[in-house]
């Protein structure tokens, strides 16, 4: 009787190469400058609020000067979300 024929069969099948994705890089190179400006301007505000015992940057809103040197830095970490 005839021998079978043996079939050889790969060990190891690689699977199919995948297809590089392009990567969608915008130019996000405004972002630290801005960052760091809106928290240097809040920090600034804050500072002459207190070295001028409340007569600068805006006399009229009193106490409220400190939010918004506060808003300033809050912007700062809103806007440096934006970093990657």
């Amino acid at each position: 009787m005839p021998k079978s024929r043996i079939r050889k069969k790969a060990d190891y099948t690689p699977p199919p190469a995948k297809q590089a994705q392009a990567l969608k890089l915008s130019n996000r190179a405004w972002v630290a400058p801005v960052m760091l400006a809106m928290f240097l301007i809040g920090l600034a505000w804050i500072v002459v609020f207190y070295v001028t015992d409340g007569s600068l940057p805006i006399d009229s809103l009193d106490n409220w000067n400190i939010v918004v040197g506060f808003g300033f830095i809050a912007a700062g970490f809103g806007v440096s979300t934006q970093w990657k």
